[in-house]
C-alpha cells in the first residue's frame, strides 16, 4: 500500500526564522515555507519537514544525516560557516579534535542545530 508513496521524515523547533536562516545561510539548503512550517529541499527530491513546536525538545539521536563525498572537507566547510562539531568520548563513541569518528563505519561528525537537533555529515561509502 505504501509502497509508491513519497515518505518524509519531519522534526521540531522553537524558532522557525533561526532555523530557516540556519538551513538556508549556514548549510546552503532551499528552504519553502508553508503553512508556518518549512520544508528543506534536499537532493535527490526528497523533502524533509519542520515545524514549531514550542515545548520542542531536542531528540537524543540524529535526526538527518548529509552523506558527502569528503567528511573532513565537509567539517572544515561547515566550520569556516561558524558550525560547530560535537566531541564525543562515551564507550566506542569516539571523536576526534575536529568532531570525526573515524572508528568502524563511515566517517562521520556530529553538529546540531540552532534548536539542538543533531545532523551528521558522512563519508559515503
Amino acid at each position: 500500500m505504501l509502497r509508491n508513496s513519497k515518505a518524509f521524515g519531519s522534526y521540531s523547533v522553537n524558532d522557525l526564522p533561526k532555523a530557516r536562516e540556519f538551513y538556508t545561510q549556514i548549510l546552503g539548503l532551499e528552504v519553502t515555507e508553508i503553512y508556518g512550517m518549512l520544508i528543506l529541499q534536499i537532493a535527490g527530491g526528497n523533502k524533509v519537514l519542520i515545524y514549531p513546536k514550542p515545548d520542542h525538545t531536542p531528540a537524543t539521536f540524529t535526526v538527518l544525516n548529509f552523506p558527502v563525498d569528503n567528511t573532513e572537507e565537509a567539517v572544515d566547510e561547515l566550520n569556516r560557516r561558524g558550525v560547530r562539531f560535537e566531541i564525543y568520548d562515551e564507550g566506542d563513541l569516539k571523536t576526534d579534535e575536529k568532531g570525526i569518528s573515524r572508528g568502524e563505519g563511515p566517517k562521520i561528525a556530529w553538529f546540531k542545530d540552532p534548536d539542538g537537533n543533531i545532523l551528521s555529515v558522512l563519508e559515503e561509502m
